[in-house]
């Protein structure tokens, strides 16, 4: 049995890496296209980080409109491909690396650190947080999406991948309630917490937890 990261992620990527990108590209935090806020949750930054981001279109969606965007993944299949589609785009950055690891190295801070359904909902918090902290500017957005908790599912949740017969590979994940994620954040060094499920379009569908936070300065 592994609990190997790169190898999970890889595999993940495998799967969608022959799927087009959208054109034109749109920035959602949410599973609904079209539905809920779009990057004015970032709050028009000038350097962003992007933790998990997947296919790419996301930080080439922001470089596009002049940002100075950066993204980091753990799946090289993942990097090359974004590299592949959007390499060419000023302004855009893709870094193939472990998030902690790749915050404890860094030395830029950026006014904005985000995650849609990536690496801030794969990683502890109690790990990830304070590196998080220590690379955003005074007064910078740290904002995440991803599924709300399951009713009475809370902390550290275990899944596997390709269901349930395949290699046996498997990720943690951590899930909390909106309130729970505030007191988290809080206990981290963010301020003006706002921490909430954002219903679907048809409200008997799964919603999305949405989060957005300060550092404070």
């Amino acid at each position: 049995m592994t609990h190997d990261l790169e190898t999970y992620w890889n595999r993940y990527g495998e799967g969608v890496k022959d799927k087009e990108p959208t054109e034109p590209l749109t920035f959602g935090w949410t599973q609904y296209d079209g539905h809920g806020p779009g990057e004015d949750l970032l709050e028009q930054p000038e350097t962003t980080l992007e933790l998990g981001f997947g296919r790419g279109g996301n930080v080439a969606y922001l470089a596009r409109k002049g940002v100075r965007a950066t993204g980091v993944d753990i799946s090289g299949v993942q990097c090359e491909r974004a590299r592949e589609q959007y390499g060419h785009v000023p302004g855009a950055h893709f870094e193939q690396a472990e998030v902690c690891q790749y915050l404890a190295a860094a030395d830029a801070r950026f006014d904005a650190i985000y995650s849609v359904w990536g690496a801030l909902w794969f990683t502890d918090p109690e790990r990830l947080l304070p590196l998080v902290r220590r690379r955003l500017a005074p007064g910078g957005v740290l904002a995440f999406s991803n599924a709300p908790a399951v009713p009475g599912a809370y902390g550290v949740q275990g899944m596997y991948g390709s269901g349930f017969n395949g290699r046996r590979l498997w990720i943690y994940r951590w899930a909390y309630t909106p309130e729970d994620w505030a007191g988290i954040l809080e206990q981290h060094g963010f301020v003006d917490v706002d921490a909430r499920v954002l219903e679907a379009p048809d409200p008997e569908n799964v919603g999305t937890l949405i989060v957005r936070a300060r550092a404070s300065d």
